[in-house]
């Protein structure tokens, strides 16, 4: 066991032998009141402009919302919209806009707002992370107050689905500008404070259009980084849901504790060491072949306690366009070590590894230098708060190696884009995603995906480890938690007390 683990299962330990002396009132219950853990703190409160997950978590769709909505199963369904038609050439979509939405400072919902906030998806000056998704844009028109057409330049099949991320929220132009630090949408929560490094607090919306189906007045999401410190605060009742358990190691006693419920659901997050392709020596195919025939994913696995499932390109297991190439690059250290020297490098070299604070990147990060080393690479690694990685990693791209989820789903779209922080530049995969995205046969678009994972798998952009479970823990009265993650989003409408 290595020395996270060993100072995680400890530090939990100590919580569960607490839990003898613990009153009942320790458990007591509000039951218009929920607590959520989450374990990284978002650094803003508008997903139009961070790419970081947890925004959406606490944002999508409890604050804001888009034109479609993504339920637990993954399926998109009416969000602000209430019906939509695509044309025969999947190149014009028109939106029904729903009439009764207010936003939380009481504006109502017109398609001029609409409009408004879909053409800054793909404006020339558009800071979207996730602007990509919608270039292939033309035009917006509010064609009558509740009535949106969306003319592409091409056909999308993905556009649905974009438009119902949270990165397609819908605001105003009058609160835009502040959604950062002041968020208002039209969700069934709205924002009342924030205490930073600490929590996030929401409550019932009184312009919601839907009253009855919200069975909370306050959600606080409350922030817990050390895995040791989430089981304590479950322990003593400070919080009563952690819809991302960080400790996998724990699993088996909190399943034995009847305080709780314990599900083991899937998300979309592909855990990767992502690798700086435009930087040397990782520019060259034949290092990161060598990093992928270093990589032992079983004990990777492992180190969550076996909840994951091994990858060997970026898609999710559980999609029906998905194949298994985790055979690509199978373990091999002597071929690793070839390749390595074919490379120029038969001594190996030095590599930083830009940790984010998640669990599961500490965990694979400490396994991950042990593997490379073997074969000479010797990996320094850095702790970086989330900011700090967000900065450096991800925008400025200053970095060797790095370990995180992508817990998009379709996120294959990322491997096509210019500038992206992995540096991939294939003409190849860009031709072949266009192919994806303008395949309006889904049957033909799951074969093309296969297609693409083949090409991402090839060229051993990044790698590829395994298929983040989501482990969710709350108190066994908490109804209507979701036990999967198909979108990076928890969906409190519906939730409720027993």
């Amino acid at each position: 066991m290595d020395a996270l683990s060993r100072r995680h299962l400890f530090g939990a330990a100590g919580a569960l032998a607490t839990l003898s002396v613990l009153g009942p009132e320790a458990w007591a219950q509000a039951k218009d009141r929920l607590v959520v853990g989450m374990s990284l703190e978002p650094p803003v409160l508008d997903p139009t402009k961070n790419a970081a997950a947890a925004i959406r978590e606490v944002t999508t769709p409890s604050i804001y919302e888009s034109l479609g909505r993504i339920d637990r199963n993954g399926a998109i369904g009416p969000g602000l919209a209430e019906s939509w038609n695509i044309s025969e050439d999947g190149k014009e979509y028109v939106f029904k806009i729903r009439q009764d939405v207010k936003f939380h400072d009481g504006e109502a919902l017109d398609s001029s707002i609409v409009k408004f906030s879909l053409d800054r998806l793909f404006a020339a000056d558009s800071t979207n992370p996730a602007k990509s998704l919608y270039t292939d844009i033309d035009k917006v028109e509010a064609v009558d107050p509740t009535t949106v057409k969306v003319t592409l330049k091409s056909p999308n099949s993905f556009l649905l689905y974009s438009l119902s991320l949270g990165d397609a929220a819908i605001m105003t132009p009058k609160t835009a500008p502040t959604n950062d630090k002041n968020p208002v949408g039209t969700g069934p929560f709205m924002f009342k404070e924030r205490k930073e490094g600490d929590s996030i607090t929401l409550v019932k919306s009184p312009t919601y259009r839907d009253p009855g189906s919200i069975k909370l007045n306050t959600v606080i999401f409350k922030i817990v980084k050390d895995p040791s410190a989430q089981v304590n605060a479950l322990m003593a009742g400070d919080i009563d849901a952690f819809p991302g358990f960080q400790a996998p190691e724990l699993v088996e006693r909190l399943k034995k504790d009847p305080r709780f419920v314990v599900v083991i659901g899937t998300t979309e997050g592909e855990v990767i060491l992502a690798t700086n392709n435009a930087k040397k020596p990782y520019n060259d195919l034949k290092v990161r072949q060598a990093i992928a025939h270093a990589l032992n994913r079983e004990e990777l696995i492992s180190a969550e306690s076996g909840y994951g499932v091994p990858i060997g390109s970026h898609f999710a297991p559980h999609n029906k366009a998905y194949i298994d190439l985790t055979k690509t690059y199978p373990f091999d250290i002597a071929r690793a070590k070839a390749l390595l020297a074919e490379a120029g490098y038969p001594n190996g070299f030095e590599a930083s590894l830009k940790l984010p604070p998640v669990g599961y990147a500490q965990r694979a990060g400490e396994v991950l230098a042990n593997q490379l080393g073997k074969i000479g690479i010797k990996v320094s690694i850095s702790q970086l708060q989330w900011p700090q990685w967000l900065s450096e990693v991800f925008k400025e791209r200053n970095y060797d190696l790095t370990i995180v989820a992508h817990t998009e789903a379709n996120d294959l779209d990322r491997y096509a884009r210019d500038g992206y922080y992995w540096g991939y530049d294939s003409p190849e995969f860009k031709a072949k995603w266009r192919e994806v995205v303008a395949a309006t046969d889904f049957a033909k678009r799951d074969e093309l995906l296969k297609e693409a994972q083949r090409i991402v798998a090839r060229d051993a952009v990044n790698g590829f480890l395994f298929q983040l479970a989501k482990i969710g823990v709350w108190k066994k009265d908490l109804i209507g938690m979701w036990e999967n993650s198909p979108a990076p989003q928890i969906e409190l409408t519906g939730v409720y007390w027993k």
